[in-house]
């Protein structure tokens, strides 16, 4: 009997054709993230400027989280069994994991678009203007967890109500981690205010792969812990 291919195989032992295939990876995964993503961000953009339009920007962004997941799960595959078929992995991640990670993005997504749209009218809402710095650091807590769960939804199968308790777990007994997905928050945010919100589109491979390194120690854990 024939052994089994080595996926590693079609890209070489050269230094040249390992770059390469990571620059590939790299591209399908970009181009396949804003091909998922276009059409909702695209409305996003029309929608900016009304206030009142709040609610459906926040519907827009719901299929961001599961493109970014197959992102995520096509890295991880990309880690451990590399070859030159991204799209394949990012196709199945995406099939595998889009019902689970709505579960939890889509009341997120209700919540952060609560918190905002109050950041924006905080003289119209009645909200004392030292809150908006309180709600600022809401918002960042959600983002945080979301980063969590996003990592954990793309990996492991796991319960929602599980995925929520062990994403708020993970925030303080890996410090670490979470320290290391701030970063990336604010390099995030720094890239939107100093460029444009479309240049962080542009790089949502590379950071969706920066996140999911950030996350192995969070990974290995519940891998070990959950799924053995």
């Amino acid at each position: 009997m024939r052994p089994a291919p080595d996926p590693a195989a079609e890209i070489g032992a050269g230094f040249l054709a390992r770059a390469a295939a990571v620059v590939y990876w790299a591209l399908v995964i970009e181009v396949l993230v804003v091909v998922t993503t276009a059409p909702a961000l695209a409305a996003v953009v029309l929608l900016a400027g009304g206030e009142g339009n709040a609610p459906l920007i926040g519907l827009c962004f719901v299929p961001v989280a599961p493109a970014l997941s197959a992102a995520v799960f096509a890295w991880r595959v990309f880690l451990t069994d590399r070859d030159l078929a991204p799209a394949r992995h990012f196709r199945r991640g995406y099939r595998l994991n889009w019902l689970d990670v709505l579960r939890w993005w889509v009341p997120t997504l209700v919540a952060l678009t609560v918190v905002g749209f109050t950041l924006a009218n905080l003289d119209a809402a009645g909200v004392p203007a030292a809150h908006g710095l309180l709600l600022v650091l809401v918002a960042l807590g959600i983002l945080l967890w979301s980063a969590q769960a996003l990592v954990l939804s793309s990996a492991l199968s796991l319960r929602t109500r599980d995925l929520v308790r062990l994403a708020g777990h993970y925030l303080g007994a890996r410090p670490a981690a979470a320290l290391g997905t701030l970063s990336l928050l604010v390099a995030a945010a720094g890239i939107v205010v100093l460029t444009s919100d479309w240049v962080l589109v542009l790089l949502a491979s590379p950071f969706t792969y920066l996140l999911l390194r950030t996350a192995e120690p969070v990974l290995r854990d519940a891998t070990e812990r959950f799924t053995g």
